[in-house]
């Protein structure tokens, strides 16, 4: 028996008929741009994440990028943020004509380490202004808020969190994207709440920044055929938000499902030659991915596969060491941290579908390799 990594037919069929008919009822309307499917899944989704505003926009991606700009950062300011993130993050800092600065993580939650950042701010202040931080929510689970926000208002940068994967996380009780001036989620079809495609969303409580998100996404208009900013079209489209409609419904339950098989492989694996994923005190995990840690990783996952069982690595190069960010001056050994992390990181099958049998099954395969 075969244990794939996700399996999105699986949710697909436990909702066909709800997500079938918003599409229909959406198509009917023959309004397929900005309309009351938009609209309406902001709404919703702003209220589910305790936020006053959110805006849609075309993808996670364009959705930092385009808060990054909304919030007031310029051409060569410095956006600090992990290098173990994946690469979007940077790729977006880099379409704000914003300048990469990395910080190393937490060697527990492989998040971004608040005592860093300070030393990086410090040292900083002299050579590139930094304008903003981006702690990445990494697997479902949380940066350190207290922390890095702390430090952030200690010398006067905005904070924008990266929750691409931290939908439903919360920290001290309160949501995720909702604790710095802006939370920016992806709705890529393999997120905890995804699309049928590329989807983003920013959450912000600053009616300004909405407002200046809602400008950017459509070229920069204010009104009709008048632009006061230098826009792009990054839209979220009303198929895809009327799809988000219907899963935002079930989003808790199938948090509950992933913690619930999180849960079990903690208990299958407590005696395991590995190091498992912890839930911080602050944290409540959302686990977007079950990520455990082995400096035998790359045996570990040959043996697996041989097995019919899929994982993956999330992720195996640590952003500074991408061929496509060497002018940025990091060498390997920058980040001492996160690089060893992306050589022992992996990515266990984990979602809502999943069977007893199948996380059995995964825990053998482990316990086998020894």
């Amino acid at each position: 028996m075969s244990v794939p990594f996700l399996d999105l037919t699986r949710g697909y069929r436990r909702i066909r008929d709800e997500m079938l008919a918003a599409v229909e009822r959406t198509l009917e309307r023959g309004r397929y741009i900005l309309d009351e499917e938009v609209a309406a899944f902001e709404r919703e989704f702003a209220d589910y994440c305790g936020a006053r505003y959110a805006v849609g926009v075309g993808s996670g991606t364009e959705a930092l990028h385009l808060a990054l700009r909304a919030c007031g950062v310029r051409p060569g300011d410095g956006v600090i943020t992990a290098p173990n993130t994946a690469a979007p993050t940077v790729c977006a800092i880099v379409a704000a004509q914003a300048r990469p600065v990395f910080v190393d993580v937490d060697p527990d939650t492989l998040t971004l380490d608040p005592a860093r950042l300070r030393a990086c701010l410090q040292a900083a202040a002299a050579a590139v202004p930094i304008s903003a931080v981006v702690p990445v929510h990494l697997y479902g689970g949380a940066a350190d808020m207290d922390g890095v926000t702390a430090v952030a208002r200690e010398f006067g940068v905005r904070v924008i969190e990266d929750a691409a994967q931290g939908h439903g996380v919360e920290y001290r009780g309160r949501k995720v994207g909702t604790l710095g001036q802006a939370g920016c989620f992806s709705f890529y079809p393999t997120k905890n709440l995804g699309a049928c495609g590329d989807a983003g969303m920013v959450v912000t409580d600053d009616a300004d920044v909405a407002a200046q998100l809602k400008m950017l996404r459509n070229y920069g208009e204010e009104a009709k055929y008048r632009n006061r900013r230098d826009g792009v079209n990054s839209r979220l489209d009303e198929i895809q938000a009327a799809i988000l409609r219907v899963k935002l419904r079930h989003l808790d339950a199938w948090t509950a499902e992933r913690r619930r098989w999180a849960a079990r492989y903690a208990d299958l694996l407590a005696d395991a030659r590995l190091r498992l994923p912890r839930e911080a005190p602050a944290v409540r995990h959302g686990y977007h991915l079950y990520v455990v840690r082995s400096p035998r990783r790359d045996a570990l996952r040959c043996l697996l596969q041989q097995q019919g069982i899929a994982t993956a690595v999330h992720y195996p190069t640590p952003v500074h060491l991408q061929p496509a960010y060497a002018t940025l001056g990091y060498g390997a050994g920058s980040f001492p941290v996160a690089e060893r992390a992306c050589t022992e990181v992996l990515s266990l099958p984990l979602y809502p579908e999943l069977t007893e049998e199948e996380i059995g099954r995964v825990a053998a395969a482990l316990h086998a390799a020894g």
